[in-house]
């Protein structure tokens, strides 16, 4: 038998992917099923920026880049995070990564350790506990409640810290749940955090162009207090419809830039060059599309809430950001997972069970709005009648 660390034992995954799996299987038997589980805009990516990736192909853009990126793509990062936060980033401290996931990898790896606590919000997305448990270092969990509106509390977030903790992460808007945290919240964090200035912030702001109603944004960006141990996680792929193209980034504080240069030469070298050529024209070409998709998915979030809302022991509050619903299942007797399984295998409809996105997630389900309002309505409709014929 091969022996291999003790790490990958406790390794999780993501089980939107299994899903996916189960669900492309029933269709591939002949089952008409309506996926909700998976968080991917059904939106193609923009043309111009697909036609980008193919114009850098043609003109021979085939060899190795600089591990941190291409110097015009991170030129306009910075240029966007001014444009639209008012924040100054030097693209020396950008690092172009495939994908959101690396630089969760990147910070937990770098602060991860047995007798290290690492705080993540619960529910959230999985691989923040997945990576934690494989370091070795403790998770504690910083509850999201729907009580509070999904947002994280600061005061609840900073009884939590102890000598042991190294890394906070948050996340706002947030996955699973479609919460925004305040302005309040994240100051009274930010001061809060001024006492331990041994503790590391990664703020996961991936669906940061993701808000609705005028709900605004608040960026650890713009917070300079905290700005010399903060890791900003972004990315190309739901603002830009891009999840295939693995296309994300991260502004690393002077203290880590040159740590996670290094974990880039060793990891992946570099992002494929056409793929940040394509980054470069979604940043500095039109956002038509962009603002287009934003009000497609406002007038499914509408229709994914009054549809859910009137489901028999179903409650759910309006998503302020993100794709998701979060809905609150409790009064329907079933529990969250034995309630999504069935719901594919009997009733054809992909949700992911709250479970799935932690301890808390218990008593509710994830669906993503990342569907068209026609499959949503029917994926509705077939909610209804499964409910009604199975009551737990």
């Amino acid at each position: 038998m091969l022996k291999t660390i003790e790490g990958f034992n406790r390794i999780g995954e993501e089980n939107a992917f299994a899903v996916l799996a189960r669900a492309t299987a029933l269709a591939a038997q002949g089952r008409d099923i309506v996926n909700l589980g998976i968080g991917q805009p059904d939106f193609r990516t923009p043309e111009h920026v697909v036609e980008a990736a193919v114009r850098a192909l043609r003109d021979g853009h085939h060899g190795y880049t600089p591990a941190t990126g291409i110097l015009p793509l991170r030129e306009a990062v910075a240029s966007d995070l001014h444009t639209r936060l008012s924040v100054d980033v030097s693209p020396d401290n950008v690092v172009i990564v495939p994908g959101g996931k690396v630089t969760m990898f990147m910070a937990i790896l770098m602060f991860g350790e047995p007798g290290v606590n690492i705080l993540y919000p619960d529910p959230g997305f999985p691989i923040y506990r997945s990576m934690i448990e494989f370091t070795g270092a403790r998770p504690v969990p910083v509850p999201i409640r729907e009580e509070n509106g999904f947002a994280f509390s600061a005061e609840e977030t900073l009884s939590l810290l102890t000598p042991e903790t190294r890394l906070v992460i948050l996340n706002s808007p947030a996955n699973p749940t479609g919460g925004v945290t305040p302005r309040a919240e994240i100051e009274a964090l930010v001061k809060g955090l001024e006492s331990r200035p041994d503790i590391a912030i990664l703020s996961d702001e991936i669906y940061g162009q993701m808000t609705y109603d005028g709900t605004p944004h608040c960026s650890l960006l713009e917070f300079e207090a905290v700005r010399d141990r903060l890791i900003l996680l972004d990315g190309w792929s739901k603002t830009y419809a891009m999840t295939g193209w693995r296309m994300g980034y991260a502004v690393w504080p002077d203290q880590l830039i040159d740590k996670a240069r290094k974990l880039a030469v060793n990891a992946w070298s570099c992002v494929n060059a056409p793929a940040q050529y394509a980054g470069l024209a979604a940043l500095e070409g039109p956002q038509d599309a962009v603002a287009d998709m934003m009000r497609a998915f406002d007038i499914r979030r509408k229709l994914v809430v009054e549809g859910l809302t009137a489901l028999p022991g179903v409650s759910a509050r309006t998503p302020a950001g993100a794709f998701y619903a979060f809905p609150n299942i409790k009064e329907t007797g079933w529990k969250a997972k034995p309630l999504a399984g069935a719901l594919l295998e009997k009733a054809g409809v992909a949700v992911i069970g709250g479970p799935d996105f932690g301890i808390l997630g218990e008593g509710y389900l994830r669906l993503s709005y990342a569907n068209s309002a026609e499959n949503i309505s029917r994926a509705l409709t077939r909610m209804a009648e499964f409910l009604a014929e199975n009551p737990a």
